[in-house]
């Protein structure tokens, strides 16, 4: 059992959505050394989920449970939360991750595709906060944590669904944060750069296969253009973060976006 990491969050549940891999697991993981017990949910092998939630809750002492919901449908996602409540008595920190990408020209972008990001990484996100926000309100405490992008400050060509659903998350961050300040409520938003997980690495391997590229070079003249501070956030850098928007020390923070970037959103 982790015993380095102050346990502020015993007793709490969190769910984080997209949590199987990458940025998701690392926050569930944080916050399960903070003493929070955790709905992990994502897609991939059920083997390794159970693998992932076995090792998670061995290594914690936290009660790990899985929820495969599909949050690309409405009824899934507030099942989800319903689920957690009957399972865990309640649900204290949402964490909004789950997203997918998909680059085009605009003229050329697909509708389909275009449909299914807004409605995986914007729409779920509202429906996950709709349906925990009663009984949050109800225990006059709640952390909603929505992960945005910096493409939620700023916008780059070819991505147009993944820059309006980013900037709506902000927005929707942002009334969100407003609506539950009475209610001990708060809502903010991380806005990573690149953060180096599996998914990145692979990105890293295709794009020098595809320009012949060294990594080396991929990494500094294409991912980390943008960014002042040539390096990948961690995983472990976006768990800490958000461990630290559900502690008592961040109570007065709401309705923010914090970049976590290299300072790519300082241009």
């Amino acid at each position: 059992m982790a015993s380095s990491t102050t346990r502020d969050l015993a007793g709490r549940v969190a769910i984080v959505t997209g949590s199987t891999s990458g940025i998701g697991l690392g926050i569930a993981k944080v916050l399960a050394n903070h003493g929070a017990n955790i709905v992990l949910n994502g897609f991939g092998d059920a083997g390794e989920i159970e693998k992932i939630r076995a090792a998670l809750a061995a290594e914690t002492g936290v009660k790990v449970l899985y929820d495969g919901a599909d949050l690309m449908k409405t009824d899934a996602v507030v099942g989800l939360i319903t689920s957690a409540e009957k399972n865990l008595g309640q649900v204290d920190i949402v964490v909004n991750n789950a997203g997918i990408q998909f680059v085009s020209p605009i003229e050329d972008f697909p509708a389909a595709k275009w449909d299914a990001i807004i409605s995986l990484n914007l729409s779920a996100a509202f429906h996950a906060t709709r349906a925990a926000f009663p009984g949050m309100k109800k225990r006059k405490w709640g952390r909603i944590i929505n992960i945005a992008s910096a493409h939620g400050i700023v916008a780059s060509p070819f991505k147009s669904a993944y820059v309006a659903a980013k900037h709506g998350i902000i927005g929707l961050t942002k009334v969100v944060g407003l609506e539950g300040a009475e209610f001990g409520i708060t809502c903010n938003s991380i806005c990573p750069g690149y953060v180096w997980t599996p998914l990145v690495e692979k990105q890293i391997d295709e794009q020098a296969k595809a320009h012949n590229m060294p990594k080396e070079k991929v990494i500094s003249d294409v991912l980390l253009a943008q960014h002042a501070i040539k390096s990948f956030a961690t995983v472990e850098q976006m768990g800490a973060l958000a461990a630290f928007l559900c502690s008592d020390s961040a109570a007065l923070m709401t309705g923010t976006a914090i970049p976590v970037d290299g300072g790519w959103t300082a241009h």
